[in-house]
């Protein structure tokens, strides 16, 4: 009997550590830092980005939609940079700067925020697009951001939005249709003299 019990008491044991154990020996999922979106975060100094992602239709130009944090007290330049293929089929360095005060947030590409509009891209939805993000003379950081299609209903009304035409589009003026017309009494014609 006394082999009996020791051996359940052995068993039980065994059963206990080999369900309990595996936290020991492998990382825990929770514990991993996530960006929980569709888009990715970077934070270079004192600015986080969150939730960057480019929104296009053709590849070629897209809405880079982010929220910028400046979780400072000083006033920073952020420069936001990509390559940018021309019509030669080289490419070239685009930067855009934001200005954020201290504490302040802003976001661009929502449906009531202004569009940063990425040109010559040349990429496909589905693809990750490097993206580098920096401020001052801190070193930056080069992000590897989603490129959507806005297949999905929300992200469909984010798609760039076509430039305006620079291009003035002919005005209509009227053309005087026949002669004019007197108006009034008529002038009273000379009588002929004696």
């Amino acid at each position: 009997m006394r082999t009996r019990t020791a051996a359940s008491v052995v068993v039980a044991a065994t059963l206990l550590l080999a369900t309990t154990a595996c936290t020991f020996l492998t990382p825990q999922s929770t514990l991993k830092v996530y960006s929980p979106s569709d888009g990715v975060d970077a934070t270079v100094g004192q600015v986080e980005i969150r939730n960057a992602m480019l929104l296009s239709k053709d590849g070629q130009e897209a809405s880079f939609v982010v929220s910028m944090v400046n979780d400072g007290q000083k006033d920073t330049t952020v420069r936001i940079q990509y390559e940018s293929k021309t019509a030669s089929g080289s490419t070239r360095k685009v930067n855009t700067n934001v200005q954020l005060a201290g504490g302040e947030v802003k976001t661009f590409g929502s449906s009531d925020t202004r569009q940063l509009v990425f040109t010559g891209i040349d990429t496909k939805p589905g693809a990750l697009f490097p993206v580098f993000v920096q401020y001052g003379s801190l070193t930056g950081d080069q992000m590897l951001v989603p490129v959507l299609n806005g297949a999905l209903a929300p992200y469909g009304k984010l798609l760039p939005t076509p430039s305006p035409s620079l291009t003035p589009s002919p005005s209509l003026t009227p053309s005087p249709s026949g002669s004019p017309t007197p108006s009034g009494s008529p002038t009273p014609s000379p009588s002929p003299s004696n």
